[in-house]
């Protein structure tokens, strides 16, 4: 890849174009460091980058780069301040102090079970002692103390920088330092900033950060956390907090993803959401804050349209078929994601595989299989959103106006566009309109618009990580479009302008204007001025005739009672009478907003009004009021909508919720409408209340499974759980979601009752085979179940119980159930008898794993036999290792270690099964080998490593010989003998070791790499057939095309091998003229080169000084996931030959 810093700072170094400055400020807390370029240096090596750039963009746009990699590195957030400047945030402790859960999966489980930002910091700080093996695997001395400990992670902060164009001429010459700070050990990186009066907002968990200039010199004079309790969980990076942004009422908003927050408010109220991620906002000062939306996973960045609603597009689970999701965030809203549907159970070997967000169609648009409580997506939509505006009414042309931007970020820039989309009313909410892409060949991050009107974007240049590179592009129409416009100078004017030294009358003129930007600073303005504020905005929310105005003026009204003018609160009861059905949503909003009593008459009655938008703002409002009087209104409102509309009945479930009157909800157990029925579950799950389990009687099993979810899932409803274990035997169910819950619920009642009733489920052969199978697993690990719910997959803590009762309870019914049936309800029995130790089952257990025709009874037989150290194991195992089946043969080679056979005669055996047995049967040799103890095993291992250096080995046991070697890490002879091997290895092959892996991988493991290896990660990026990724080639067919040696090679080195279509070069030409394009194909005369949308070139190899290929965004996965996976991987992909069936 091109270094372009290294290079363009040599050259301006050069020519003097450069001042940098480094010097301590005696007045400021932090070092002021800036550069600034000669303008026409700047300008020139703007337009030499952007004419190598190979950009699509529509045709009525145009492209410029604003700023260079010599003043911008590695930009996240960006936000425009009003003059120009454009602050962003850039990554410091990405690499060296903050972490990412794929890479450190044994941290998994104590990950999952913080609840606060403390116990990260404790975890960390236990986990870095003083010079451990974790500290010296993962830690630089950062603070030279010469100790590598947590207190490294406190040394790198994170920076906030601001650019500037000094001369106008339309390219930045000049950045500064605007602070560099927030670096406790638990700091995350800073992923959001909004510039607001004067202030700088800066989200880098765990806290929300105001900076304050106050001597106008460009840094900051001081920091101020106005809420603290974010990122709870070591997740995945780019989860952090982000998204800052003023809302319509001067308040700051925020996010997180699903690292979580659990946060105390300035009131010293407590809002716990450790395994989710939220939207939150407060005022400028810390107060008031609250949780506006939570069960996100990562929104990164959200914008306001022009009436003040909240669009964004939620990342994925990064799970095989699933997509980005295109969202409308309402007042309370629960739109489903959990931390712990990603990672955690999935790997327990006493839990199970069943994902709530996939099994149960969470991540598509509304349809009938998902539960009611959570709000669904408008729609699947775009990959990797990031940066999110919307337009503020004068940008760019009037073809983009009332539009939002988005820019995908998926690590190539040959593959993360900026789309301009806009949205329709639908119902209650909204819905997709159009989109377009407006942009692709670039990496963008944060976007924001400039005064001028013009669209500015962030630019990660290529891959994921930091680079100590990056830019800033400006996208705007031309001239003829409108890019000059009166009224676009007009903003520009307005927007550095004074307002407080306007008066009232030309600033209430101004809440008109076409300008968000500037309806939006008058209305801040007019609302610090009392009493004459006030009237000003009640009379233009009253009379004026441009709607937008009365809207900014019911909005200032607003931020002036919330922050505590108390005069006119019935300026809002005026307006719900009004004719413009906008103008009433949005006082009923006002109204809800500040929980200003008095206007439950008036709320109830638009219950019934035409308008959608109407009914659910004064619903909204009539929950946030806690009106007991409107229950019965509201529910009758949504019993004739008969959750038609989901923002309705979401929002309808909210109200209910926050009115919180459980004994009303438990009443609608009668209802005759099945989705009143439904809105009262959800209410009492809210409310977390008992009453819910009424609703276990329903006579509809959908009703019944979510008041099964309501108890179950998240932090439980602990006085409805027995109830809902003692549905398991009620009814012939059908339901999944609800069985499984039922047989969770036993688990966690935990008492001899519980175990009656699973027992009850598992004897009765009518009941569905894999959930008696799931029932007799939970009885299984009954004296110790997987610290993670059966289903959920929330962290429950080590509950360790008696066995003595299952035991008995189990050990009447078990031999029948190990003798015949399903085969899973057999196999789940034969583990059950293993884990809870059945004695009396092993003799049962002998014959089917001598006598029974199912290959897989045998294997499993043989397992528990080892796990009960039945006394004739001995020769159990040689039977095994006659056995007709290969699996049953390799299960009893990788049993003899633990075994009581002598290791000389194991040792003898492994050798013969190494040289006379199977390819499967041998690498279980291997594996045994490597838990063998003794020296004979070792010589064995020793003679082996001669023969593979001397070529006489099969190459589909070489990883598995490696592997046995380095277990036997306290023999130095062995470890001597693999290190000569290796290097003589690499005078032929560069892979080295890792060439082991092109051999004897097993696909069928490779598919679960592939699919479902939450740090390989692979079907986010690529796909098979429709199943997966689009962002790096479709994978269908591809064992035709590569061998196995060029498939592990773009596995572990993947910029050595591009796929077609994916290879981005940068091309100096003889004339020192440079482009850069997709390599459309190479022959010994031509390179050929697509430069545009569908513009090509073909360039002759005579014309060409240098060509440069920029590196794949992919990242390897050599030591992230182990060899061994790495080898399953290529054989799935080596697999993969045929077309789709």
């Amino acid at each position: 890849m091109r270094k372009f810093p290294v290079r363009i700072l040599l050259a301006l170094l050069a020519i003097a174009g450069i001042v940098y400055a480094c010097a301590p400020e005696v007045n400021n807390k932090y070092e002021a460091k800036s550069i600034s370029l000669d303008p026409e240096t700047a300008a020139s090596e703007a337009a030499k980058i952007r004419k190598e750039m190979n950009v699509e963009i529509l045709d009525d746009l145009k492209l410029d780069l604003w700023a260079a990699d010599s003043i911008v590195q590695d930009p996240i957030a960006i936000s425009v301040a009003p003059d120009g400047r454009i602050f962003y945030t850039r990554a410091s402790r990405q690499t060296s102090s903050e972490f990412d859960i794929r890479g450190h999966m044994d941290w998994t489980v104590a990950s999952m079970s913080f609840e606060t930002v403390e116990d990260r910091r404790e975890f960390l700080r236990k986990t870095f002692e003083a010079d451990n093996d974790q500290s010296m695997a993962h830690l630089k001395d950062l603070n030279n103390d010469g100790v590598r400990d947590w207190r490294d992670l406190t040394v790198e902060k994170e920076n906030v920088w601001y650019v500037t164009d000094k001369t106008g001429d339309g390219v930045a010459d000049y950045t500064q330092r605007y602070l560099e700070d927030f670096g406790e050990e638990i700091t995350d990186v800073a992923n959001g900033i909004e510039y607001h009066d004067g202030n700088v907002y800066v989200a880098v968990g765990p806290d929300l950060w105001k900076a304050s200039d106050e001597n106008n010199d460009g840094i900051a004079d001081g920091t101020e956390a106005l809420a603290h309790g974010f990122a709870v969980h070591i997740g995945f990076s780019g989860h952090g907090m982000s998204g800052v942004t003023v809302g319509p009422q001067g308040r700051i908003w925020w996010g997180i993803g699903d690292i979580g927050s659990n946060v105390t408010d300035k009131d010293g109220k407590n809002w716990k959401y450790p395994n989710r991620g939220v939207v939150v906002r407060c005022d400028p000062d810390g107060s008031n804050y609250e949780v506006f939306a939570h069960g996100v996973r990562n929104t990164h960045e959200f914008a306001f349209d022009q009436f003040g609603n909240l669009i964004t597009v939620d990342n994925d689970g990064d799970h095989a078929g699933e997509r980005e999701r295109l969202v409308y965030l309402i007042d309370g809203s629960d739109t489903g994601w959990r931390i712990n549907w990603q990672f955690g159970k999935y790997t327990d070997d006493k839990n199970n595989d069943y994902k709530v967000w996939m099994d149960e169609k969470m991540s598509l648009a509304r349809n009938d299989e998902q539960a009611a409580y959570f709000l669904p997506a408008i729609q699947n939509f775009v990959n990797g959103p990031t940066g999110l505006v919307y337009n503020p009414g004068t940008a760019l042309s009037p073809d983009y106006y009332d539009r939002f931007f988005v820019a995908e970020f998926r690590g190539s820039p040959n593959n993360s566009p900026i789309h301009s989309f806009s949205m329709k009313p639908d119902g209650a909410g909204f819905a997709l309109a159009d989109h377009d892409t407006i942009v692709k060949g670039l990496l963008p991050t944060g976007l924001d618009f400039g005064p001028e009107g013009s669209l500015y974007f962030g630019d990660w240049i290529n891959g994921w990580g930091t680079k100590n590179e990056g830019r800033i592009w400006k996208l705007d129409v031309g001239a003829d479009a409108g890019a000059e416009t009166e009224l676009r100078k007009e903003v520009g004017e307005l927007l550095t302008s004074d307002f407080s030294r306007n008066d009232e009358p030309s600033l209430a003129e101004l809440l008109g204007h076409q300008d968000q930007r500037i309806r939006f600073k008058a209305q801040f303005e007019l609302a610090k001025r009392a009493e004459n504020g006030f009237e000003a905005f009640r009379e233009v929310s009253a009379g004026s005739k441009e709607q937008l105005a009365r809207i900014h003026a019911i909005w200032g009204m607003s931020m002036m009672n919330r922050r505590g003018y108390e005069e006119g609160e019935g300026a809002f009861a005026e307006l719900l009478l009004d004719a413009d059905a906008e103008i009433i949503a949005q006082a009923a909003k006002m109204i809800g907003d500040l929980k200003q009593s008095g206007h439950a008459e008036a709320l109830i009655g638009l219950l019934g009004h035409p308008s959608a938008r109407v009914r659910f703002f004064a619903m909204e409002a009539l929950g946030r009021t806690e009106e007991t009087a409107a229950v019965e209104p509201i529910v009758a409102m949504l019993r004739e909508d008969d959750g038609q509309d989901p923002w309705l009945r979401h929002g309808g479930m909210v109200a209910l919720g926050r009115i919180g009157d459980a004994v009303a909800m438990r009443n609608l157990a009668a209802d005759p409408s099945r989705n009143v029925r439904l809105l009262a579950v959800v209410a009492l799950r809210r409310m977390e209340s008992p009453e819910v389990k009424a609703f276990l009687q329903d006579e509809d099993e959908y009703v019944v499974a979510e008041a099964a979810r309501a108890i179950n899932d998240d932090f439980t409803i602990p006085g409805a759980m027995w109830p809902l274990a003692s549905t398991l035997n009620a009814r012939a169910w059908t339901s999944e979601p609800l069985i499984r819950r039922a047989i969770n619920a036993a688990v966690n009642v935990g008492n001899d009752r519980a175990i009656d009733e699973l027992v009850k489920y598992v004897d009765n052969t009518s009941n569905p085979a894999p959930m008696r199978a799931e029932a007799l697993a939970a009885l299984g690990t009954w004296a110790d179940p997987s610290v993670f719910d059966r289903v959920d997959g929330r962290y429950r803590g080590v509950r360790k119980k008696s066995a003595v009762y299952v035991t008995e309870k189990l050990g009447s019914i078990i031999p029948e159930l190990i003798a015949k049936g399903e085969a899973g309800v057999r196999k789940a029995a034969i583990r059950a008898s293993s884990s809870l130790e059945l004695k009396g089952t092993t003799d049962q257990l002998a014959t089917m794993m001598t006598q029974d025709g199912n290959p897989d009874i045998r294997a499993e037989s043989l397992v528990a036999l080892d796990k009960l150290h039945a006394p004739n194991l001995e020769q159990l195992l040689r039977t095994a290792l006659n056995d007709r089946n290969d699996q049953v043969r390799r299960r009893a080679l990788e049993l003899l270690p633990a075994s009581t056979i002598e290791p000389a005669s194991a040792t003898k055996l492994y050798r013969d099964i190494i040289v006379e047995g199977t390819v499967g049967e041998a690498q279980s040799a291997l594996a045994g080998l490597a838990k063998l103890p003794g020296a004979e095993g070792e010589a064995l291992l020793g003679e082996l490593i001669g023969q593979m250096a001397a070529g006489k080995l099969p190459a589909v046991i070489h990883l598995d010989l490696v592997e046995a070697v380095e277990a036997h890490d306290g023999n130095t002879e062995l470890q001597k003998q693999l290190s000569a091997y290796e290097e003589e290895l690499m005078k032929t092959d560069d892979l080295g070791l890792m060439a082991t892996a092109l051999a004897g991988g097993n696909k069928r493991a490779g598919y679960r790499v592939f699919y479902r290896n939450t740090t390989a990660q692979c079907t986010r990026c690529h796909a098979i057939f429709e199943y997966g990724g689009n962002v790096g080639p479709n994978l269908a067919g591809v064992g035709h095309r590569l061998s196995p040696r060029e498939l592990l090679t773009s596995i572990i080195r993947p910029s050595e091998a591009l796929a077609p279509g994916h290879e981005t070069v940068l091309v100096t030409l003889n004339n020192e003229e440079m482009l850069s394009g997709i390599v459309v194909s190479r022959t010994p005369e031509y390179l050929e080169v697509k430069t545009g949308k569908t513009e090509t070139k073909k360039i002759p190899r005579a014309d060409i000084a240098e060509e440069e290929t920029l590196p794949s965004s992919m990242p390897s996965v050599d030591g992230k996931i182990s060899r061994r996976e790495i080898r399953n991987l290529v054989a799935f992909l080596t697999s993969l030959k045929g077309e789709e069936g």
